[in-house]
């Protein structure tokens, strides 16, 4: 370091100005780009039946997409390090809020719903009874006429 912090702010983001972050901070958006959107496909194939967690996806995949693609630009096009310092910050507080504080109420909400419907399910179909259906009046009387018909057509 031969300036102080605050100078290295407004200088340019390269390879010759930061030779130990500019290659690492490249590679690491170019892969977590990549992994991003592999983990986005393969999640939401698993998880489709499941709107929140499609949803807490979504909101990763589009952070990532951003924040990843802005570092990308910001090291092609040689902007300030202070757009790479406030993208990796910024990128990286809006991933712990949304997968530590915005999703985790709508999850146990979630599941709380879930827990509720097996438990109907349960008690609905806890008697074998439940599971066959009673004749009414009107499926006894149709099932004596189709006897009938059924003695009609053979004569």
């Amino acid at each position: 370091m031969r300036l102080p912090p605050w100078e290295y702010l407004f200088l340019a983001f390269n390879a010759v100005n930061f030779p130990d972050m500019f290659g690492p901070v490249v590679l690491s958006s170019l892969g977590l780009l990549a992994a991003t959107v592999v983990l986005y496909n393969v999640r939401t194939r698993a998880f489709h039946r499941h709107p929140p967690y499609l949803d807490l996806y979504e909101w990763l995949l589009w952070t990532s997409v951003v924040m990843f693609s802005l570092l990308l630009i910001f090291s092609v096009f040689v902007f300030d390090f202070l757009f790479v310092l406030t993208t990796i910050i910024g990128g990286t507080a809006i991933f712990v809020w949304v997968r530590f504080v915005h999703f985790p109420p709508i999850f146990e909400g979630y599941e709380r719903k879930l827990a509720r419907e097996r438990y109907f399910t349960r008690s609905k179909f806890a008697r074998p009874e439940a599971t066959i259906r009673a004749k009414t009046a009107k499926t006894a009387k149709t099932a004596k006429t189709a006897k009938t018909a059924k003695r009609r057509r053979r004569r």
